[in-house]
């Protein structure tokens, strides 16, 4: 299950805790369209996805190409593992022209 935060309860700044897959992506879709709509730049924190599958990839492209047809800004930070292993095996990471940043817990 994921879950969406906005951990300083900062307007633009959303962060996802668990899966970003098929069964969390219609609930996902949403909550990133709103938002989206609700700021005129907006992070996405993907530090804390734990999963991610296709469905999760082509969320991840949807609200991108959202963000640029409404002239928003979004930036994707944080790269969790998974993440960033995704992006590589489907050779996307320059679609989305953030620099990749994992953030790895300490040991």
């Amino acid at each position: 299950m994921a879950n969406v935060k906005n951990k300083t309860r900062q307007p633009g700044r959303i962060a996802i805790d668990g899966e970003l897959t098929i069964y969390t992506a219609l609930e996902l879709k949403e909550k990133l369209l709103t938002g989206l709509a609700e700021a005129e730049a907006l992070e996405l924190d993907l530090s804390e996805v734990g999963e991610i599958d296709a469905a999760g990839l082509q969320l991840l492209v949807m609200i991108k190409q959202q963000a640029t047809e409404t002239g928003k800004a979004l930036s994707f930070t944080g790269h969790s593992p998974v993440v960033v292993e995704l992006l590589d095996l489907s050779g996307l990471a320059g679609f989305f022209g953030d620099p990749l940043l994992i953030v790895r817990k300490p040991t």
